[in-house]
């Protein structure tokens, strides 16, 4: 697939590893903030922080059933995706499994990063029998509404990402997983 438009970044990929676990939990936490954090009461993005411990991203390493892939430019971790079982409130009789996350550093943005790590995650889901890539996305995250759609990700539902006890407003996006992808 075509790139954002944007220069390629010389970046690296790989599949993280453990010691990766402190430099995910802290790209995730600054792009959240950096992307979302004004949405926010102080207290309810503490809270939603605090639950994003170091533990969490171990364990998620540790699971045969994660996968989590990195790129790396520029010394550092420039941003990763993350598949994992279905979670999302969307029942579907086809096997599914869930891109919980893809996140980049701002200065990644518009660089095909996340174009390199879309086309692996949809790879990665046919190789583990997949047949729907079901994500949440933001309402009003229109950037990454528009990357999705690219894809061929739909909406098939709505949900709440609480964050602290604020809920946000989510749509849930299905992607039909095509043999060519694998």
């Amino acid at each position: 697939m075509a790139g954002t438009g944007g220069v390629c970044m010389n970046a690296a990929y790989r599949a993280a590893e453990p010691a990766d676990a402190p430099a995910l939990k802290e790209l995730f936490a600054e792009s959240f903030v950096e992307t979302f954090g004004h949405l926010y009461r102080p207290a309810d993005l503490q809270e939603f922080l605090d639950s994003n411990t170091l533990a969490k991203w171990q364990a998620n390493l540790a699971d045969p059933e994660v996968a989590i892939r990195v790129a790396e430019a520029d010394g550092e971790l420039a941003g990763f995706v993350e598949l994992a079982p279905k979670k999302l409130p969307y029942d579907t009789a086809a096997p599914a499994i869930e891109l919980r996350r893809l996140y980049l550093r701002s200065n990644a943005h518009g660089r095909g990063i996340a174009d390199a790590l879309m086309r692996w995650a949809l790879k990665e889901a046919a190789l583990r029998g997949a047949q729907e890539v079901v994500l949440s996305v933001y309402v009003d995250n229109h950037r990454a509404r528009r990357f999705y759609q690219r894809y061929g990700f739909e909406a098939v539902g709505r949900y709440d990402f609480m964050v602290g006890s604020h809920a946000d407003e989510d749509l849930i996006l299905r992607h039909i997983v095509m043999q060519a992808h694998a």
